[in-house]
């Protein structure tokens, strides 16, 4: 039976019963981004056993530096972060919250040096992508929890427990979900349904899609009938490759961006996206109806993991597992999902919304039942011979857009 009481906390409470109003432009995070991801030589290789750990001086350093992606965190109209404030005067941390995760290669490129030298990146914690999370666990890039500073890491929900990579969640918890799908401007073009429909004559130069190679090429692989989720090979990959290299040199492809692809739509020099779910619908509460509108294709959506990970040279361990136990509480979890308007990983959070706003429990993007969950397919993990070579090609495809 679902526990609808309200939170005891008054404070939490009114941060998830305001959270549908707080929703307010975050395009100014966008402003610079870099647009394709470069191309990267992802060797193979084991966990370095040299790696150790950085000491952790948390009990002397109260500050942790958060790096997470655009669109991510509960923000007011005064362009603070309710969730975040409240965490800092609860725990007398004091968080850098960086917003400069705008794709996960483009990102890597960045810190890989440092990592491999298990050196401070200037990050403590970061969300990378699931299949960019089980690279650094094998490669040994990321700290172990001390799980009892994390009581609440036992509320992730059953499903993103025990994944193949990291059995228990020993270095990694995620931190939101949510689907790739198409997105239109309801104010320029007709109803866009199909992949196919993205190279309609109307659309010619304005259409985006994004870096993200397994959520675009995943959605032309299942526009090919292909079950991404399950065995395919280089034949089915060049294959869907092949049409994405048609639409780019052909200019009906306008971008090939990471988060930064909101700029197009925003500035109408694209009217049609491969787009993320919680992405599109807070476009919309910025225009205050739905201008874009976000469609699973009839083939079918991706859906994607980002996962908290405390890289290997962080000396501030002890202050990220806080910050994490903190957004594993149920009403916390609720509040950021009702804005940021991703699937949240955490058991009670549906609960708690519920108590606060039953309609948006219901919302498919949020907390997918079963039905919708069929419609969705996640990219299968790729060992590291097939990713050096659909990630290689897909950059020769990215880097001529």
């Amino acid at each position: 039976m679902l526990n609808r009481s309200l939170p005891e906390d008054p404070m939490i409470r009114n941060l998830i019963s305001m959270a549908k109003k707080s929703q307010v432009s975050r395009r100014t995070f966008l402003a610079g981004a870099g647009g394709s991801a470069v191309a990267l030589g992802l060797a193979a290789c084991a966990a370095d056993e040299a790696l150790v750990a950085a000491e952790d001086v948390s009990a002397t350093d109260k500050t942790l530096n958060w790096s997470n992606w655009p669109f991510y965190i509960d923000e007011d109209d005064d362009g603070n972060y309710p969730t975040l404030v409240a965490f800092q005067e609860k725990f007398g941390i004091d968080v850098n919250y960086m917003v400069d995760f705008d794709d996960n290669n483009t990102y890597y490129a960045k810190v890989r040096d440092q990592l491999a030298l298990g050196q401070d990146m200037g990050a403590d914690l970061v969300c990378p992508t699931e299949w960019m999370v089980s690279r650094w666990v094998s490669l040994g890039y990321a700290q172990e929890f001390n799980e009892a500073n994390m009581p609440n890491k036992a509320n992730v929900v059953d499903r993103l427990a025990n994944p193949d990579f990291d059995p228990g969640r020993k270095k990694s918890l995620p931190w939101q979900a949510g689907f790739a799908g198409i997105a239109y401007n309801t104010d320029k073009t007709g109803e866009v349904k199909t992949v196919e429909d993205l190279w309609r004559a109307d659309l010619n130069g304005r259409v985006v899609v994004l870096s993200e190679m397994r959520d675009t090429m995943g959605l032309l692989l299942m526009a090919n009938g292909v079950d991404i989720s399950k065995d395919f090979g280089a034949d089915e990959f060049n294959e869907a490759l092949d049409v994405l290299r048609a639409q780019v040199d052909a200019g009906q492809i306008r971008n090939v961006r990471g988060n930064s692809y909101t700029e197009d739509l925003v500035n109408e020099d694209a009217l049609a996206a491969i787009a993320w779910s919680g992405d599109i619908t807070l476009l919309n509460y910025e225009e205050g109806y739905e201008k874009w509108k976000f469609v699973f294709p009839e083939s079918g959506a991706t859906i994607w993991n980002d996962t908290f990970v405390v890289p290997i040279g962080s000396p501030r361990k002890s202050n990220a597992e806080a910050l994490m136990n903190y957004y594993y509480e149920p009403e916390v979890a609720a509040e950021v999902a009702a804005w940021v308007n991703y699937v949240t990983p955490v058991k009670g959070a549906y609960e708690a919304m519920v108590a606060i706003d039953p309609e948006l429990a219901e919302d498919q993007l949020i907390f997918p039942n079963d039905a919708t969950l069929d419609q969705v397919q996640a990219f299968r993990t790729l060992d590291s011979a097939e990713d050096n070579e659909f990630q290689a090609a897909f950059q020769s495809v990215v880097l001529g857009a």
